[in-house]
């Protein structure tokens, strides 16, 4: 099942967090080889100090961790801007409350080959890119940001999502990063339900104004 958590959710999920920063350093720190913020078995960064959204990809029983996104909306602070300014040219604004930043999305690819044994890395991952989508237009986003390797490029495309990339750098790690501006909306869905055979929406969650007019004086970003 794919879910969204929020900050006033923290403690009720705080297992999934824990495996997901847990993750995030065995895909960033060790594979990429990226300069992150390592403290023992973790990666966890200032950002996540921020209250960000965390969709999930999790079992049924929402214990153990097949993947993970960070959302954080660009009118605050971002990677994108602090971290990677030197993907993308100058003349680009990127900062809109339609636009959010799509952040260390990743895979955990020993639990999907122990736990769902007919899945491939590679579908694995298109399926998060897909949920991660519905996710974004369930919640008035119109453009998601990312930084990724291009050798990513294959999968965005295999997924039948939309994007731009709108420059690369090096000095982040082995190889260089890229910044890409994916579009989300109804046909971009539907063009990725086709591309992966996928027939019914994978995320069924609650969106975040429903959650607002619920909680309003625990969302933050």
């Amino acid at each position: 099942m794919y879910l969204l958590v929020q900050a006033h959710e923290f403690d009720r999920y705080r297992h999934l967090l824990d495996q997901s920063f847990r993750l995030r350093k065995r895909v960033f720190a060790d594979q990429l080889c990226w300069k992150v913020s390592v403290s023992g078995a973790c990666e966890r960064d200032q950002y996540d100090d921020l209250h960000p959204a965390y969709l999930f990809w999790c079992d049924d029983s929402t214990e153990k961790l097949y993947g993970s996104v960070r959302l954080m909306p660009t009118t605050g602070p971002t990677l994108l801007y602090d971290v990677f300014r030197e993907t993308f040219p100058n003349a680009c604004d990127l900062i809109a409350p339609g636009i959010w930043e799509g952040t260390r999305m990743c895979i955990d690819e020993e639990a999907i080959d122990r736990d769902l044994l007919d899945l491939r890395p590679d579908r694995a991952f298109c399926l998060l890119l897909l949920a991660l989508c519905e996710v974004a237009l369930d919640n008035g986003i119109d453009t998601l940001i990312s930084n990724y390797e291009p050798q990513m490029r294959r999968l965005y495309k295999r997924a039948g999502a939309e994007f731009d990339e709108l420059g690369r750098a090096d000095g982040y790690g082995r190889f260089p990063v890229c910044c890409g501006v994916f579009e989300v909306s109804q046909r971009v869905r539907a063009q990725m339900q086709q591309s992966l055979q996928v027939s019914v929406p994978l995320y069924s969650g609650r969106s975040f104004s429903k959650r607002e007019v619920e909680m309003p004086a625990l969302m933050t970003a």
